[in-house]
């Protein structure tokens, strides 16, 4: 008897990095994991799932981060769809902001844009429990637009820091 199967891979995480194309999710990865995704300042460096273990104050947390997500992932546009299945199996996802958006999409906007495409993908992610983090705390107007998420969505998590300087990574860790 002879069959042809199609297994599917899906990473396990407690963690899973999310956001648009260049919002630093690697480079978040990069500096709480000993993972060597690559980085760099252009949109889609992240081509396939990385995976890094996080060992944060006697405990170990696996963290996914998988490709930028774009308007339109779900139903197949940029490289998101392929990837999303990755964030089902997340205990948590962690919402990655740049203070400078997404080209025309305001940082505020993207939130939505994100939470969209998580949704249409899947109901289950999106019900899953978020925190919303601004990276890039280096930046002169990452501070305005933290408070301004802040104000927006007061019900959920929100963090401000530089995933290059590591500024605020420990907070974000503790929680």
């Amino acid at each position: 008897e002879e069959k042809t199967l199609i297994l599917e891979l899906s990473v396990i995480a407690d963690i899973g990095l999310v956001g648009f194309p260049n919002a630093g999710k690697s480079s978040l990865l990069s500096i709480i994991t000993h993972a060597t995704p690559k980085v760099a300042s252009y949109p889609f460096t992240t081509l396939n799932p990385n995976i890094g273990v996080a060992y944060h104050k006697g405990k170990y947390i696996i963290v996914a981060d998988i490709p930028g997500i774009i308007e339109g992932a779900s139903s197949g546009k940029g490289l998101g769809d392929k990837f999303l299945k990755h964030l089902i199996r997340t205990k948590i996802l962690v919402h990655l902001i740049d203070p400078l958006g997404f080209y025309d999409i305001e940082p505020i906007k993207s939130i939505s844009v994100i939470e969209e495409e998580l949704a249409k993908y899947s109901p289950e992610l999106a019900k899953k429990k978020r925190i919303l983090v601004v990276n890039k705390s280096d930046l002169d107007i990452a501070e305005k637009v933290f408070k301004k998420i802040k104000s927006k969505y007061k019900k959920e998590k929100v963090f401000l820091i530089s995933a290059a300087t590591g500024d605020g990574v420990e907070n974000l860790l503790d929680y």
